[in-house]
C-alpha cells in the first residue's frame, strides 16, 4: 500500500512541477493588410486617357484599387447620389426598422420632384420594394425623397445621415444636400469618384440591390407603368450587373458601374463626361482594362485543433477567415498558402487569442494574410483539478 501511495506522489509531483514551468505564451499575428494586391496598381494608373474628369476602377471584394484618374476631385454626382440614400434604406431594412413589404404614404415634398420619376401622387401609397425598384431601375427622384422621409421623419433628417454615413466610411471629399442629386439649387453638393466607389463597393454587399439593379425592364402598379434601366450597360456589357447613373447640366454624364467575370467583381466610377455615349464607352474601357489584366484569388476559411498544455481542456479549436486578393491574371496557380501554427499552446486562452496565421505568397512575396484566433476559452489547470484528474487516472489503473 505504501508502494501504492509513494507512486502517486511521485508522479503527482512531476506533474506539478512540470505544471508550474508552464509559460501562457501566443504567437504573434503579421500585421500584413490582407487586401494587399499581388502587384503594383499603380504602373497603370494614367495611361488610358479617359474622356472625363474623373474615373476609378476597385476590385470590390478587396477595396484595391486596379486605375484612377484624378480620383479624389469633388465634382457634382447628379443621381449617383442615389448610391448612398439606397445604402441607407437597405441598412434600415437590415436592422429591422422597416420591411421591404412596409407600404409608404407619398408626401407633397415627394410627390413634387422633378427630373427623372415615376409620377407619385401625394396621399399614394407604394410599398417599399417597389419604390426601391424605382430609384434603382428608373432613377426616380420622388421614390428616393418618400424613402428617406419614411426611414428618418424628414428628408432634412435623413441628409445629415447621409453625410454622417459618409464620414464613417471614410468618404472625404463628399458633402450631401438632398436624397437624389438634383442640383439646380445646390451650392455644395459634391463628391469624388473615389468616394463613390467606396459607398458603391458598400451597398452592394447587400444582395438585394444587384438583383433589381440587374433588372433591365420591370413594371410597377400591377403591371401599369413600365420601368427601363438608365444603365444601359446592364443590357450590352457581358458580366454587368448594376449600379447607377446620373446626369445634370452641372454633373454632366456620371455612372457607377459594377461587373463580374470568372469570379473577379469590379466597381468602375467615370465622372463628367461629355455625353452618354462618351460616359459608356469610358466604363467598358475601364472595365475591359480590369478584367483583361487581373483576377480574384479566393480561399475559403478553415479550421484547425491544436493540442493545450496546462489547460483544463487538453485541445483546442482555432479558426482563419476567407482570404480575398487581387492579383495578376493568370497567376491563381502560383499562389502559396502557408499555415504557420505552433503544435502546442499554452493555457490560459481566451476565445479571439491570435495564436498564428495563413500567409499567401505570389512568387515569393507575401500578399496578404489572415490571423488564426481561437474559437473558445482555456482555463489554466488548478492544483485540484490536476490532482483529481491524476488520482481518477490512477483508481483506473
Amino acid at each position: 500500500m505504501k508502494k501504492a501511495f509513494a507512486k502517486i506522489f511521485c508522479v503527482f509531483l512531476a506533474i506539478l512541477l512540470l505544471f508550474a514551468g508552464t509559460v501562457s505564451v501566443c504567437a504573434e499575428s503579421d500585421t500584413a493588410l490582407i487586401n494587399e494586391a499581388a502587384t503594383n496598381a499603380d504602373a497603370g494608373k494614367g495611361t488610358l486617357s479617359l474622356p472625363c474628369a474623373s474615373a476609378i476602377l476597385m476590385d470590390a471584394k478587396t477595396g484595391t484599387v486596379i486605375y484612377e484618374q484624378n480620383a479624389d476631385e469633388a465634382l457634382p454626382p447628379a443621381s449617383v447620389t442615389k448610391i448612398m440614400t439606397l445604402l441607407l434604406v437597405m441598412e434600415a431594412v437590415d436592422a429591422g426598422k422597416i420591411a421591404l413589404g412596409d407600404m409608404v404614404t407619398v408626401s407633397a415634398n415627394a410627390a413634387s420632384m422633378g427630373g427623372s420619376q415615376v409620377y407619385l401622387k401625394e396621399g399614394e401609397t407604394m410599398s417599399v420594394e417597389e419604390m426601391l425598384k424605382c430609384v434603382v431601375i428608373a432613377s426616380a427622384n420622388d421614390c428616393a425623397v418618400a424613402l428617406a422621409e419614411y426611414v428618418a421623419g424628414s428628408e432634412e433628417g435623413f441628409v445629415d445621415a447621409m453625410n454622417q454615413r459618409a464620414a464613417e466610411l471614410g468618404m472625404v471629399n463628399t458633402h450631401f444636400e438632398n436624397t437624389n442629386g438634383l442640383d439646380d439649387t445646390a451650392t455644395n453638393h459634391v463628391t469624388s469618384a473615389r468616394d463613390i466607389a467606396i459607398m458603391s463597393r458598400e451597398l452592394i454587399s447587400h444582395p438585394k440591390i444587384l438583383q433589381y439593379s440587374g433588372i433591365w425592364m420591370d413594371t410597377i402598379r400591377d403591371g401599369s407603368f413600365g420601368l427601363t434601366n438608365t444603365n444601359r450597360l446592364v443590357r450590352f456589357y457581358p458580366g454587368c450587373t448594376g449600379l447607377k447613373t446620373g446626369s445634370t447640366s452641372k454633373a454632366k454624364f456620371c455612372i457607377s458601374a459594377t461587373a463580374e467575370r470568372d469570379g473577379l467583381s469590379l466597381i468602375c466610377v467615370i465622372m463628367a463626361a461629355q455625353t452618354r455615349d462618351e460616359r459608356n464607352a469610358a466604363a467598358v474601357k475601364l472595365l475591359d482594362y480590369g478584367f483583361a489584366g487581373f483576377s480574384s484569388y479566393h480561399s475559403d476559411a478553415g479550421e484547425n485543433t491544436v493540442r493545450v498544455e496546462g489547460g483544463v481542456l487538453p485541445k483546442c479549436q482555432v479558426r482563419y477567415e476567407e482570404f480575398n486578393a487581387l492579383i495578376p491574371k493568370g497567376q491563381s496557380a502560383y499562389v502559396e498558402k502557408l499555415v504557420e501554427l505552433p503544435d502546442t499552446l499554452t493555457a490560459p486562452l481566451l476565445a479571439g487569442d491570435e495564436v498564428g496565421k495563413v500567409a499567401f505568397k505570389l512568387n515569393g512575396e507575401e500578399i496578404g494574410c489572415v490571423p488564426i484566433r481561437v474559437t473558445e476559452p482555456i482555463e489554466k489547470i488548478g492544483f485540484g483539478t490536476l490532482f483529481c484528474r491524476l488520482l481518477s487516472q490512477f483508481l483506473l489503473m
